[in-house]
């Protein structure tokens, strides 16, 4: 079930990893690190420039791979806009979905959803139940998006859903955000660690959220104040809890202290495994990242299984009654972000 790109994950949150395969990543990273460098250089001394919309844009993004927690932020910044009277966008990349991304896709207007999980990709679909009044788009040029956005549609403000290292489209505010635990993990540029940049990036961020993703914060609070003291950046705790379990197809809750199978294909699986405290958790069953779910892979899985909601839209169209999604509670100053 898990494959080599997993086992790449678990080098990029080991603190000091060995072997022939972190030395084969950590060689590769030499080029790739070069090529991230040339990039930023060309940018930072306006060889190339990026291209501006008729709107306020704002990236929430990070400089690790996935699981940091971005869509969580992304909708609390969304429902704050649309909330306060601004037309708003979100675009993402649509990775994992099976529509052609080189391609604008609208895959909600805020009142319809065009696309279901499996086309849309988990997040963007995810993104688009849970935001009525906002657009949602995907396409892997973000600037192409964000331009039919507000020329076709009115939009005044885009929100980029991982969208800082993204550069050829002009960005008002850039928030980046880092996990608590993880932080940097091995602190190795791609392949051999999870950064997908240098330090050379830290100049760009203009807020930094620590993302807490614990039933207790102190960690997180106690990381804020050590990167606000180090970066000289306005700094924001995002807590991220467990609220309830529900039944994907009718809502029911399901009771603490259940016999679970917990169930999930996202970044970091085990942040996930952890918030389920309150259930009797007899097995884990974890597949990489944005998986395209197919019936054989719990066909044999015998009571109640709980997934995460980015699973959940996936699962959806099984005629499965035992799946349940655990649904967070997400708590940031919005307002003091987007000062």
């Amino acid at each position: 079930m898990l494959n080599l790109k997993t086992e790449i994950t678990k080098i990029h949150y080991t603190r000091n990893p060995e072997g022939i395969l972190f030395e084969i990543l950590k060689f590769c990273s030499i080029f790739y690190g070069f090529g991230s460098r040339f990039k930023n250089f060309l940018y930072d001394k306006r060889i190339l420039k990026p291209k501006k919309v008729n709107a306020f844009v704002i990236s929430v993004g990070n400089m690790t791979t996935g699981g940091v927690g971005k869509t969580p932020v992304v909708t609390e910044i969304a429902r704050y806009l649309v909330q306060n009277g601004r037309r708003v966008a979100i675009v993402s990349r649509g990775y994992g979905g099976r529509l052609n991304n080189k391609h604008v896709n609208m895959i909600s207007d805020g009142i319809s959803i065009f696309f279901d999980a499996v086309d849309a990709g988990d997040e963007p679909f995810w993104l688009a139940e849970n935001n009525p009044g906002c657009y949602v788009f995907t396409c892997r040029n973000k600037y192409l998006a964000s331009k039919a956005a507000v020329e076709k549609f009115g939009i005044d403000t885009i929100i980029l859903d991982d969208g800082f290292q993204h550069r050829k489209l002009y960005r008002d505010l850039d928030v980046v955000l880092m996990d608590s635990v993880k932080g940097f993990g091995n602190e190795q540029l791609l392949p051999a660690g999870p950064l997908r940049e240098g330090a050379e990036a830290l100049d760009r961020i203009d807020k930094l959220v620590v993302v807490s993703k614990s039933v207790k914060h102190d960690v997180a609070n106690k990381v804020a104040k050590i990167m606000h003291k180090r970066l000289k950046l306005p700094t924001l705790v995002c807590y991220n809890e467990p609220d309830y379990v529900y039944n994907i197809k009718n809502g029911q809750r399901l009771m603490d202290g259940m016999d679970v199978t917990a169930m999930c294909a996202i970044g970091q699986p085990q942040q996930f495994y952890d918030f389920l405290t309150n259930f009797n958790v007899i097995k884990t069953v974890t597949f990489d990242d944005h998986h395209q779910y197919v019936p054989s892979d719990f066909i044999d899985i015998a009571g109640n299984i709980v997934t995460t909601e980015k699973d959940a839209v996936k699962l959806e169209r099984f005629d499965r009654s035992n799946i349940y999604a655990l649904r967070l509670r997400t708590h940031i100053d919005v307002e003091e972000l987007l000062k």
